[in-house]
Formats: C-alpha cells, sequence, structure tokens
C-alpha cells in the first residue's frame, strides 16, 4: 500500500503562485505514471499534468506555460509549481501515482486532496 499526501494549497490572489507536494510513503517498489488532477465545483476531475517514468511531462493546455511539475524520486516526492493562477484555477488538486512491484502490475493511487482558491 502506497500513502499519498498533499500539501501546499492556499488561497492567493490572481496573478499569484502556489507550489504544490505530494509526497509518497509505505511500500514502495517503483512508480510508473504519476500526475496531478483537479476537480472544481460541480465540474468532473481532470488532468492537469502528468510525467512517465522516462521524465516527459504534459500538460492540460489551460495550464501550459504556467504550470510546471517536477519529482524528486530519492524523496518520493512531486510537485506542481503553479503560477499566474488565475480564478478559473481554484479546485481541489490531487495527486496520482501508478505503482507496482514487477513493472507489469501497476496500482492506482491517489492522495486527499488540497484546496486552491485563487481570488480576482
Amino acid at each position: 500500500q502506497v500513502q499519498l499526501v498533499e500539501s501546499g494549497g492556499g488561497l492567493v490572489q490572481a496573478g499569484g503562485s502556489l507550489k504544490l507536494s505530494c509526497v509518497a510513503s509505505g511500500r514502495i517498489f517503483r512508480f510508473n505514471e504519476m500526475g496531478w488532477y483537479r476537480q472544481a465545483p460541480g465540474k468532473q476531475r481532470e488532468l492537469v499534468a502528468t510525467i512517465n517514468p522516462g521524465g516527459m511531462t504534459h500538460y492540460v493546455d489551460s495550464v501550459k506555460g504556467r504550470f510546471t511539475l517536477s519529482r524528486d524520486l530519492a524523496k518520493n516526492t512531486m510537485y506542481l509549481q503553479m503560477n499566474s493562477l488565475k480564478p478559473e484555477d481554484t479546485a481541489v488538486y490531487y495527486c496520482h501515482v501508478d505503482e507496482g512491484p514487477d513493472g507489469m502490475n501497476w496500482y492506482k493511487y491517489w492522495g486527499q486532496g488540497t484546496q486552491v482558491t485563487v481570488s480576482s
């Protein structure tokens, strides 16, 4: 089992920045894809950014050029640097990892979420 704990959310004015962290703990073998998702009130959870095992990142168009996903595998930690925040970025942000023991079978884990609120 893997536990994910996010932190770094909060209230910020439009144009401001926040950095989210996601720390993984527990019985960790290896990670496959890792990423951040968000869910705004009344909307479905959506992908924000992902990183594959080779380090290649992918961003949803609405955050390209503003958000940066990074990771420190030695610390089992993933980050989301969010700059130039907009009110429409307001949501609960969740980290997600695929983890598994053998490189073939992957298990999906989610954090509990951290609230990001951007005021206009």
